[in-house]
Parts: C-alpha cells; sequence; structure tokens
C-alpha cells in the first residue's frame, strides 16, 4: 500500500470516528442549535426587529439571518474539536495516535473534518429554519460557501488548540465563555457597525469575528461592513497562523507528552 493510499485511510478513520460520535449523540449537538436560533428568530427578528424595521437597507430579519448561521458554525465548530480531542487526550488514547506513523497534518485534517462536518449540519438546519422567519435570497453562493469553510476551520484549529493546552474539561469552556461569545454578540451579528460612533468602529476592526460575519453576509445579501477581500484575507491569514500553531504544538508534544 503506498504512503498517500495509508494516510487516506487514517483520515477517513479520524473522519469518521469524528461525525459518528456526534452523529450518536445527535440530540445533545444537533437539536440544540435549531431550538436556540429558533428562539433568536423570534426575539430578535420578530419582535425587535418590527420595532427597528430596516438595517442596512434591508429587513431587520434579512440582516441577521447570516449572522446567526455564521454564530451557530462558530460555536459547534469550536465546541465539536476541543471535547472530542480533550476527551482523547484525557483517557490517554491521543499518544497512540501521535506515535503512529500517522502525519501530524493529516490528524489534524481529521479532527478538522470532523468539526467541519457538525457546523455545516447545523448550518443547514439553522437555515431551513430561517426560511420560516425571512425571505432569504443568496446573492454569492462562492462567497458563503467560501467564508462558511474558513471559519468553521479557524474555530476547529482553535478548539485543538485549546484542548491541547486545557488541563480540564472545564478549562475547555473557558474560551467560548469569555472570549467567543464577547467577540461573537460584539462581531456586527445584530447590528451594522456603520451605526456605531466612529471610535468604536475602528476597535470592531479589530475584532476578527466581525469579518466572518460581515464576509458570510456579503454572500448572502451583497453588501457588507468591510470589503469582501480585506474579509477573505483576515481569515485566510488567521487559518494559517492557526494551523502553524496547532501542527507545531502536536509534533512537539506540547500539553501530551509528559
Amino acid at each position: 500500500m503506498s504512503h498517500s493510499a495509508s494516510n487516506f485511510i487514517a483520515l477517513k478513520t479520524i473522519w469518521i470516528k469524528e461525525c459518528t460520535r456526534f452523529l450518536r449523540i445527535w440530540v445533545q449537538t444537533l437539536v440544540p442549535p435549531a431550538i436556540t436560533m429558533t428562539l433568536y428568530f423570534v426575539i430578535f427578528g420578530s419582535i425587535v426587529g418590527e420595532r427597528i424595521g430596516e438595517m442596512s437597507g434591508v429587513g431587520y430579519m434579512e440582516f441577521i439571518v447570516p449572522g446567526l448561521i455564521m454564530m451557530s458554525v462558530i460555536t459547534n465548530s469550536y465546541s465539536n474539536v476541543a471535547s472530542s480531542f480533550f476527551s482523547a487526550k484525557f483517557q490517554r488514547n491521543i499518544e497512540e495516535m501521535l506515535v503512529s506513523p500517522v502525519p501530524t497534518s493529516v490528524i489534524i485534517a481529521g479532527y478538522i473534518g470532523g468539526g467541519m462536518a457538525r457546523a455545516m449540519i447545523v448550518a443547514v438546519i439553522v437555515t431551513c429554519v430561517s426560511f420560516l422567519f425571512a425571505d432569504i435570497q443568496i446573492a454569492h453562493v462562492g462567497y458563503v460557501v467560501l467564508t462558511v469553510v474558513l471559519t468553521s476551520t479557524l474555530f476547529c484549529l482553535g478548539g485543538l488548540i485549546n484542548a491541547v493546552y486545557g488541563k480540564t474539561f472545564d478549562d475547555i469552556s473557558i474560551v467560548p465563555t469569555f472570549v467567543l461569545t464577547p467577540l461573537t454578540y460584539l462581531g456586527g451579528v445584530f447590528y451594522s457597525v456603520s451605526l456605531l460612533p466612529e471610535f468604536w468602529q475602528k476597535v470592531s476592526m479589530a475584532n476578527p469575528v466581525l469579518y466572518m460575519v460581515n464576509g458570510f453576509r456579503y454572500g448572502f445579501l451583497g453588501q457588507s461592513d468591510v470589503g469582501i477581500g480585506v474579509a477573505i484575507a483576515v481569515l485566510v491569514g488567521f487559518n494559517v497562523l492557526f494551523f502553524g500553531v496547532a501542527y507545531y504544538i502536536l509534533e512537539k508534544g506540547i500539553g501530551i507528552r509528559s
């Protein structure tokens, strides 16, 4: 068997294991995002949206749909890899994988594939839910796919890095609570940054989630608070950075090998 063929089998095995893991408990992994996003649509879209009217020239419900989909993608990409990799580390079976002939990049890709699969399924579910509340038109399908793939990959890598450094199960919940949630809510999901005072507009530009949400919104609505080229460049840059960090710490066994 060729080296590439064996690597593909390893990649497929990790990916299937990861997918089986979250599909086996689909009531806990796929249903809650649908319920949560439905509540967002009802409260922010229907109730609050009626009073706001329009945002950036479109109905408020249509405006928040891309942001809510992206928020679910971010949360599920991160949590799937963080919990799965930390469980493997906690049970000490990740060491067997690291000492095997499987390249580090294949291991990382396998976990990314699992996290991305869950994120994409959730994204489809939330999108279907949004059709019940808003008339959704996709302006640029290519940008929708590109931004959601890059964002999902980025937070899968973030979840893996956090799992490597986490000492307890509580540690992998610190980042979502104190980092992801504030960045997401301040990332333009529910408002346009053009409404903010000039100073806070500049501060918002330092929030990477802003570029993810607006890149995705551009794919749906054809408009964005930031240039689409800048948004894609930021996503690619962070992906390269996070992959480099993840590759380095796994190669060195940081946080794993005692």
